[in-house]
């Protein structure tokens, strides 16, 4: 075997040439480090409504979502007797592995909890790798700062950036990663933590309400029954924890991997970044499945009766 085929590759001069002209653009116009704040920016109006930058990017990550969907299933119609492979192959693989770990936790319960976990791992995780592609938080429209600006100079014509003299201008980019906008991760935990309820509710019926109002035992055992309604309270509480816990865990994540890429893009524009996109790599792909598995992992626990009920049943 050739050491030299599979260490660089066929096209191993386009990574080459990238790299020498990335860091030559660099020398030239030095990167500047984007205005960073938590609210998602404006692009547009339609009417009254404001447009943001991460409403574009869950248009875009829908059509992903949907495009993904049309090849695998054409991939799966198409007759063939040999296994998919490309991009319907890594998708089945995905969904197998999804699908192997409901059913080891949820058991009868799998059809039903199985489309909820695939769709968020699949819906986050391509949410989350949107900070990976140029142009995105990079590309936009180039406004009035609302404290310390930039200089802009002209590239071409319609075609300008913002440079590091000292000026007014800032740049508002026309997609923004959806993953570092709380109301996206906030919605997204709503939907989930909903979710839980109505399959507890579906696989319990009212019972499943004694989980958080457990009065049964308060005249029957006075001080157990106590202890009972006081954890039952808890575990409400603990409810609406977990849609805190996950609208903070996976905002924070990526909206402190998408400010590292701005700080480590300034420092080290030509080569270093490249490691720390490989991070935020990996760092998508873990916060996509922890989502998605919790979400997943708490449908499952909904399913199951209380201590008492299953002592009943036995």
């Amino acid at each position: 075997m050739d050491i030299s085929k599979w260490r660089w590759g066929k096209n191993r001069w386009i990574v080459i040439a990238a790299a020498v002209i990335g860091f030559f653009v660099a020398r030239i116009y030095p990167p500047v480090l984007p205005h960073i704040q938590l609210p998602a920016e404006v692009v547009n109006h339609v009417g009254s409504f404001a447009i943001t930058n991460t409403m574009y990017a869950m248009l875009i990550a829908d059509v992903i979502v949907i495009v993904i969907a049309l090849i695998v299933r054409r991939g799966m119609s198409s007759g063939k007797l040999m296994p998919p492979g490309g991009l319907s192959g890594a998708i089945e693989a995905l969904m197998e592995v999804i699908h192997n770990l409901t059913e080891s936790t949820a058991g009868k319960w799998t059809k039903t909890i199985f489309p909820f976990f695939a769709t968020i791992t699949l819906f986050v995780l391509i949410v989350n790798w949107m900070e990976l592609i140029p142009g995105v938080d990079s590309i936009g429209i180039i406004e009035h700062a609302a404290h310390e600006g930039h200089a802009v100079q002209q590239l071409t014509g319609g075609i300008a950036t913002i440079i590091k003299d000292p000026g007014e201008y800032a740049l508002v980019p026309f997609v923004r990663v959806l993953s570092t906008d709380l109301n996206f991760t906030l919605a997204l935990a709503l939907v989930s933590m909903t979710m839980v309820q109505v399959i507890g509710v579906r696989s319990l019926g009212l019972k499943y309400f004694t989980k958080f109002f457990n009065v049964s035992g308060i005249f029957k055992r006075p001080i157990f029954g106590v202890i009972d309604f006081a954890v039952g309270l808890l575990e409400l509480i603990s409810e609406f924890s977990k849609i805190i816990s996950f609208s903070f865990r996976l905002f924070g994540n990526i909206f402190a991997g998408s400010v590292l890429l701005f700080v480590i893009g300034t420092l080290v524009p030509a080569f270093a970044q490249s490691l720390f996109l490989l991070l935020e790599f990996f760092v998508g792909i873990i916060q996509a499945v922890v989502f998605g598995m919790l979400t997943m992992v708490f449908m499952a626990q909904a399913t199951q009766g209380h201590a008492e009920h299953a002592e009943e049943e036995h």
